[in-house]
């Protein structure tokens, strides 16, 4: 009994070790076992019987691997900047404003039906026509204007309704709202004059873009985005005639953050503020005053603390108006290569994280379209200011 247990353990013992020898490749295959990875094989074992080492993975290729946002530092000049608004000025000062902008002539009523959300919506050429028609100064300037080299137009236009079928109703609309707000932004000194030219040409730069750019990028409601652009301007019309006259031209060269501080220190609010006290002033409806104001707060506020669907458009407002400056001042000569992921300023500072919004992929290729160089090239040649 005894021996037959000694056998037992014996052959116990055999099997276990017969076991822990095959791999489990080798129990699959039917053949001999292999060593596993790392393992360095006994000596004698047969080359082909050899594993070889397990490689390294590769590297993803540079060109898929995405680039890392580089976190830039906030401009000096932006850190030091404290954006006023009108809730922060003091009693008297606030008064004082209150007077000054009030002092300001008030635009034909006209526009306020131009500008109302229904007009924008639901109007179509014959509303407009009609509209125009009302006004028969802003009529007569509409159709000199079309008129004009600018537009090359082969044969000349009468009426209105010919300029918006040969121009459409946004740029039709954009050349009406410049001249009703001419009649409000006259300056009383000569010498006040060129500064005044300057900002209507700045404006009519902007707006033809605005009205370009957007019909590119297939943006909705694209004929709120030239009105946004034009009255962004009435805030540097309203200060402008606000700020001493002698001091127009160097106001002018200054950029967008010196200019901000200047209009604080001197009037008490920025231009952008200042515009938002007059539209506000002229009943014009609280959204498109919204509007225009947070496109001016684009140099100050990221992208971050406004709506998501909003951001394009606060975007090409700023970024036209921006553009429309520089070449109206000479600062630019043309669009010509002009590169929105380079163009590093403080000014254009929050703006960068606001044109990385999806919709806006297209933005420097639209730019560089033969359209819009040409567009830009006839302003930048023909000029045009209200009169």
């Amino acid at each position: 009994m005894v021996l037959m247990l000694w056998i037992a353990g014996v052959l116990v013992i055999a099997l276990v070790w017969w076991l822990l020898r095959r791999s489990p490749a080798a129990r699959t295959a039917g053949g001999p076992a292999l060593p596993s990875r790392g393992v360095p094989p006994p000596p004698g074992t047969p080359h082909s019987q050899r594993m070889p080492a397990a490689p390294m993975p590769a590297a993803p290729p540079a060109s898929l691997t995405p680039p890392v946002p580089v976190e830039r530092p906030v401009p000096p000049e932006l850190v030091a900047l404290h954006w006023t608004r009108e809730a922060e000025l003091d009693g008297e000062r606030r008064l004082a404003l209150a007077h000054a902008v009030k002092g300001i002539p008030r635009p034909p009523r006209s526009l306020q039906k131009l500008l109302s959300p229904e007009f924008l919506a639901r109007a179509g050429s014959n509303e407009l026509g009609e509209l125009v028609m009302g006004e028969p100064l802003i009529a007569a300037k509409v159709l000199s204007t079309v008129n004009s080299p600018l537009y090359g137009l082969r044969n000349p236009v009468n009426g209105i309704g010919q300029a918006i079928t040969f121009l459409g109703m946004n740029t039709v609309r954009s050349i009406c709202m410049q001249y009703m707000l001419a009649e409000a932004f006259k300056p009383t000194l000569a010498s006040s004059q060129r500064a005044f030219d300057r900002i209507w040409h700045a404006s009519a730069i902007a707006s033809e873009l605005s009205v370009r750019l957007g019909k590119a990028l297939n943006l909705p409601e694209q004929g709120a985005l030239a009105t946004q652009v034009v009255l962004g301007f009435v805030g540097h019309l309203a200060a402008a005639s606000l700020l001493p006259p002698a001091s127009l031209d160097s106001w002018l060269a200054m950029d967008r953050v010196q200019r901000t501080r200047h209009e604080q220190d001197a009037v008490g609010l920025s231009a952008g503020e200042i515009g938002g006290l007059l539209l506000k002033l002229w009943e014009l409806p609280g959204g498109l005053v919204d509007d225009v104001c947070d496109t001016s707060r684009v140099l100050v506020e990221p992208s971050t603390t406004v709506g998501y669907g909003r951001v394009p458009r606060l975007a090409l407002c700023y970024l036209c108006a921006h553009l429309g400056e520089r070449l109206a001042l000479g600062q630019m000569a043309s669009l010509e290569g002009y590169d929105t992921s380079q163009d590093h300023t403080p000014a254009t500072f929050h703006l960068q994280g606001y044109l990385a919004h999806p919709a806006l992929a297209q933005l420097n290729a639209a730019l560089q379209s033969a359209e819009v160089q040409s567009a830009v090239q006839n302003l930048l040649s023909g000029g045009r200011q209200p009169a």
